[in-house]
């Protein structure tokens, strides 16, 4: 497949680039960085809120998916937050319908159901109950995501990425890591699943403490090999981990992220 990679110079999408490139996918990246060493293809420099920007990416060549990584990585103002999620979505679901591209991979977050108290595995029917404004720019993400499943027929799965690392590094990782490798794994099912329709599923590995149920992500193609367990003897308890085992979404359903929705100045 022929595929667009916003957010391709970042952490997740160098990644999930070459590991595209390896199973055969042909990787056209999209970012406001400029092309990052080791990239051998197409590459547009673009802010992905600008809609004719992203409109003339996307009709540039003609293509089979889109893979939406790029955004803000951590909580902001609701506008901005809004920006970095919704429009950006947005523009680029305009563009595939103008262009006819018929499948988009989202890159959502835990974050989504972060406030929900951590009782039991969490299904994909669980109702929204994002823990900051990042959270709920990763909910309103899907609704349009949905939108356009329902409007156009766009094949749009929405992966609800835990701990993306290396490795895990606290005790809440061995329940939310999402390996490299099975990053990649889930991007490519996701890609190539037979007429997916609206879908969500939750991106981690198949780790032996999982907060997520991985069965929606399984019925799409999504195999996870790698388990957090293997490292649980690196991993040092800590005073934060029963306040971040509190809540699926860890330190963001704290009080430290708690602020204002409006940035407000001259006061």
């Amino acid at each position: 497949m022929k595929v667009l990679l916003t957010g391709a110079a970042g952490s997740i999408g160098q990644v999930v680039s070459l590991g595209l490139v390896d199973r055969g996918h042909e990787v056209v990246g999209l970012d406001l960085a400029r092309t990052p060493d080791g990239f051998d293809g197409t590459w547009h420099t673009v802010d992905c809120v600008d809609p004719d920007a992203v409109a003339d990416a996307v009709g540039a060549q003609p293509l089979d998916a889109v893979v939406h990584l790029a955004s803000h990585p951590d909580e902001a103002s609701l506008p901005a937050t809004l920006a970095s999620h919704v429009i950006t979505t947005a523009a680029l679901l305009d563009a595939m319908v103008e262009h006819q591209v018929d499948r988009i991979v989202y890159a959502s977050s835990n974050h989504a159901v972060g406030r929900t108290p951590r009782t039991h595995l969490l299904g994909i029917d669980a109702r929204p109950r994002p823990d900051t404004f990042y959270g709920v720019g990763k909910v309103a993400a899907e609704a349009l995501l949905s939108l356009y499943a329902d409007r156009h027929g766009i094949d749009a799965i929405a992966c609800r990425i835990g701990s993306f690392l290396p490795e895990p590094a606290s005790v809440r990782h061995l329940s939310t890591w999402l390996s490299h490798d099975d990053c990649v794994r889930m991007v490519d099912a996701a890609l190539t699943a037979p007429a997916p329709g609206f879908a969500m599923i939750y991106g981690i590995s198949a780790n032996t403490r999982a907060w997520w149920d991985l069965t929606p992500g399984r019925e799409l193609g999504y195999h996870p090999r790698d388990d957090a367990e293997e490292f649980a003897g690196r991993v040092a308890p800590a005073p934060a981990d029963a306040d971040e085992a509190a809540y699926v979404g860890g330190p963001f359903a704290l009080p430290a992220f708690h602020r204002s929705a409006l940035d407000r100045t001259g006061e």
